[in-house]
């Protein structure tokens, strides 16, 4: 398989695209499901929230590291495949085989459960093909300022997310549904303590990257779930009177 910037340019702005589209969507009404759906739905059209989760992300890590497999030969050169490895797989074998089997989210709708599957394929395919097949490094690279501060960035975000994920789940026992107020870490100050971390970390990712695609991602994943931030502030000041005033929605001391 050959680069074709044409193919990669195309399918980022196709992704940056269907984020600021997301993004003017989602800001009138947040997306339909956890706290934000409606209706409980019919029973056959939801998936338990673990399933859920696995399926949608198994896609992320599943087709680059297919993309790793069939490669001729199937090593880690160039730096491209080690930073894929490294940070956009990492994250993802978290989500897919740690995260999706510890979370008590409510069940998932089919349909967004799609949408998810869809993206997750579109973007594994997009990240991993340019990483492996386009990406072009110094062999200095590993000293370069936009390296080192995307990773630390990186890393940084990656530790925010886990750690609100587990203080969500621990707000909950086993097959319990109640929202309650988050509290301790990054949630002292945001809402959307999870949701800042991964944009923190994608936008960590695309620096010390210096690609488009990882830039694409970044943009998207802040048009997605900024706004489910947002509504989710709006969710708990509506459903909590005693809900912290001075909390913001997804960036601390700012908004």
């Amino acid at each position: 398989m050959q680069c074709s910037p044409s193919l990669v340019l195309a399918l980022s702005s196709l992704l940056g695209a269907l984020g600021i589209l997301l993004l003017c969507l989602n800001l009138r009404a947040p997306s339909r499901y956890g706290k934000h759906q409606e209706k409980p739905g019919k029973p056959w059209a939801r998936l338990p929230a673990r399933c859920a989760w696995f399926l949608q992300e198994l896609p992320s890590f599943l087709v680059p590291a297919l993309l790793l497999a069939l490669r001729s030969p199937p090593r880690l050169e160039p730096l491209g495949c080690r930073l894929l490895c490294g940070m956009f797989c990492a994250h993802y074998f978290h989500r897919t085989f740690i995260y999706s089997f510890f979370t008590r989210g409510r069940p998932f709708p089919l349909q967004i459960l799609l949408f998810g599957i869809l993206f997750c394929i579109y973007n594994g395919f997009l990240q991993g093909y340019y990483m492996i097949y386009c990406a072009q490094y110094p062999k200095d690279w590993f000293t370069d300022f936009r390296f080192t501060s995307g990773v630390l960035l990186f890393l940084f975000g990656m530790g925010i997310n886990i750690h609100s994920d587990i203080l969500l789940r621990q707000l909950r026992k086993p097959g319990d549904h109640t929202y309650k107020i988050p509290q301790g870490g990054l949630f002292t100050y945001v809402s959307g303590a999870n949701f800042f971390g991964e944009i923190v970390e994608w936008f960590g990712y695309a620096i010390a990257t210096w690609s488009l695609p990882a830039f694409a991602f970044a943009l998207f994943t802040l048009c997605f779930i900024g706004p489910r931030a947002y509504h989710h502030h709006r969710y708990y000041l509506s459903m909590f009177t005693d809900y912290p005033k001075s909390r913001k929605a997804l960036i601390p001391f700012i908004f």
